[in-house]
């Protein structure tokens, strides 16, 4: 066999819900009944009213339809909670591991019900109603698992505000979504540090006097400004409230919740999702993706304010009735080995994160990983942006010890669930590759003129037809959202990436098509030449922009973060110029590589490429949006540096 295949392990395929024949098999019939196949998948819920119709999509020039399960009616609090919580009401339904090692919750399935029921009751007292929209802005938990189970509880739509935005990017979520009630806490802690929110939260409401009642949740018990007109502790209210609050019968089409995109350019999309075909989609395809079993502990490190926790650690876990793990830390603090703790401490089975964050774990060695026993740990996941191959192979020996499949997901907050991931029990999996459709999912790579490429070859990514967890529109801007998504290849959905589809069908996400290069007339996607970078040994990570070039056109700029304990030097440069040349081509050498200790990200881990290719241009002023930026001086050092660097240059021409 190749030897950048890993083959399906025996014992797991054994085993598997789906397996290389059975994936075969049921992608065939999904592709060809799709009615069937679906209405077949959506029994996995309960239904209060069962559907009759299954889909009515449709991709016009003129418009667009995407309807699932439309006169079927259910509750998804009802699904992720009551059903389970009459059969296992004394086990865990969370395990919270607090910023601080050993501030930890057991929350259990009875437990959360009662609170969601709480919650939902005093929701209702304060003039919740069905189809209104409630901001939830705290930090990583249980409580913000509650607010949303609550809010789905009596048919209102929650708005998860991710906790590390700035005041401003609240006040502009609230504001779109016109909620009159706010969910937030007195404060966060990160890192052992201390987060505003609850400031932040008065900060964003001066301009907002339509928001009637805010809630607040006890994090830290530091004292807070309380305005007795409008703020209520969370605690407080909750004791008042009934026990317990019959869920609300909805329409499958019914939104469950908008979450907005990070707004990096632009007013932020808030994309709204529907209730029956979101939560078939998430609970179906996590049951496959991770080869879910009953009393799997599944721990997925995103964010709540991200659709990755949306989707696989709240809405499809506990759909499934999965016990989740939900941590609210860094994954290097107090030191780097906190993640292999957590996952030894609880006899994790599923773990799920970012290739951002496993290669900053590299950076730390392999020590805080080998003291803590993960055999417990069976199957491995990829998500938020593709993952290069010595990341792939560090992640796949050392953590999951060589024996743990590792299913890269493919998938947007615009499409809701997975569209394109190796199953583990299905596929053998090359590093890199987001391998194959899931079920029902038809992908499609156009060339700039909307003509298909046909086996293997690259193009546009683009999918035809609709899939269960797509989102419907854009909250109030139907326009924004058939432009962005159905113009640029009528009769198709456009995801903005591009890829390539190996001779094996395999798919190879090569990076958004706004961060492709174009250098001297050929088109090089930056996540190709990242990817040669970080298989140096002495490099952690890098990020690669274009920056504009007399010559070219655009150039290709590097910024490279180094594994702890290397020495910058120009012969490292020529090591890393050669390598690309090797691995890709003399076209795709980097024309500039400077060091950067740290890479500007957001909270979940995400590298802002938009800040650096400003700086890469030489503007060190204008950032843009730095609501998103965990951390400033990460940008301020990359300046500081640039500029010196800069300096040295002209000195040598002079």
């Amino acid at each position: 066999m190749n030897p950048h295949v890993f083959p399906i392990p025996t014992d797991l395929a054994s085993k598997a819900h789906v397996d290389a024949r059975g994936y075969e098999e049921m992608y065939r019939r999904s592709i060809d009944d799709p009615e069937g196949f679906w209405r077949e998948q959506a029994q996995i819920l309960d239904w209060s009213r069962p559907f009759t119709q299954v889909k009515n999509t449709r991709y016009s020039p003129e418009d667009v339809t995407i309807e699932w399960f439309a006169d079927g009616r259910l509750n998804a609090s009802y699904n992720c909670l009551d059903r389970h919580a009459a059969q296992k009401g004394s086990e865990p339904a969370i395990l919270w591991a607090g910023d601080t090692p050993g501030d930890q919750r057991r929350v259990t399935w009875s437990d959360l019900r009662q609170e969601v029921s709480r919650l939902a009751n005093t929701l209702t007292k304060l003039g919740v109603k069905k189809g209104d929209f409630v901001s939830v802005y705290l930090p990583v938990i249980p409580e913000a698992i509650a607010a949303m189970l609550a809010c789905a509880r009596i048919g209102a739509v929650h708005s998860v505000v991710f906790s590390g935005f700035s005041a401003e990017a609240l006040a502009g979520r609230i504001k779109d979504c016109r909620s009159r009630v706010l969910i937030t806490a007195d404060e966060g802690l990160r890192a052992g540090k201390y987060v505003p929110l609850k400031k932040n939260a008065d900060a964003a409401l001066e301009s907002l006097p339509f928001v009637e009642h805010v809630l607040v949740v006890r994090r830290t018990s530091r004292d807070v400004p309380m305005n007795p007109e409008r703020d209520l502790w969370y605690d407080g209210a909750l004791a008042q409230a009934p026990a317990d609050c019959p869920p609300v019968e909805v329409g499958a089409e019914d939104p469950l919740f908008v979450l907005y995109t990070s707004g990096s350019t632009g007013k932020p999309k808030g994309m709204l999702h529907t209730t029956g075909g979101y939560l078939v989609h998430a609970a179906a395809s996590f049951r496959a993706m991770f080869d879910y079993h009953p009393g799997d502990i599944h721990f997925c490190t995103a964010d709540v304010g991200w659709v990755t926790a949306h989707t696989y650690l709240i809405y499809g876990p506990l759909a499934n009735g999965a016990t989740v793990v939900l941590f609210e830390g860094v994954p290097t603090w107090p030191d780097a080995s906190r993640w292999w703790q957590i996952i030894e401490a609880y006899r994790v089975n599923i773990f799920y994160t970012a290739p951002t964050a496993i290669r900053s774990l590299m950076r730390e060695g392999e020590a805080p990983v080998r003291k803590h026993d993960l055999s417990s740990l069976r199957v491995l996941g990829s998500v938020g942006e593709p993952i290069n191959p010595e990341a792939w192979l560090w992640y796949h020996e050392v953590v999951g010890g060589g024996r743990c499949p590792i299913t890269d997901t493919y998938w947007q907050t615009e499409t809701g669930a997975v569209l394109l991931c190796p199953l583990p029990g299905a596929m053998a999996l090359k590093p890199g590759s987001a391998a194959k459709p899931f079920f029902g999912v038809r992908p499609a790579l156009l060339n700039s003129d909307g003509s298909a490429v046909e086996g293997e070859g690259a193009g546009n990514l683009c999918f035809a037809d609709s899939w269960p967890g797509q989102a419907r529109t854009i909250l109030g801007d139907r326009e924004r959202f058939l432009k962005t998504y159905f113009s640029t290849f009528p009769g198709y959905y456009f995801t903005g990436d591009g890829a390539r589809r190996d001779a094996d069908g395999y798919y190879w996400i090569t990076g958004r098509l706004d961060d492709v290069i174009n250098v001297s007339g050929h088109r090089l996607g930056t996540v190709e030449i990242e990817a040669a970078l970080a298989s140096h040994s002495s490099v952690a990570e890098a990020a690669v922009v274009g920056f504009p070039h007399e010559i070219k056109g655009q150039g290709i700029f590097a910024f490279v973060t180094l594994k702890e304990g290397i020495t910058e030097s120009d012969e490292l440069r020529r090591e890393l110029l050669q390598l690309v040349r090797t691995r890709i081509g003399p076209i795709a050498m980097p024309d500039r590589i400077e060091w950067a200790p740290q890479l500007p990200k957001n909270r979940s881990g995400k590298i802002l490429r938009r800040i650096l290719t400003r700086i890469a241009a030489g503007d060190f002023e204008s950032h843009g949006d730095t609501s998103t930026v965990a951390d400033l001086s990460v940008v301020e050092d990359i300046v500081r540096r640039f500029q010196k660097q800069n300096q040295l240059d002209l000195n040598k021409v002079v």
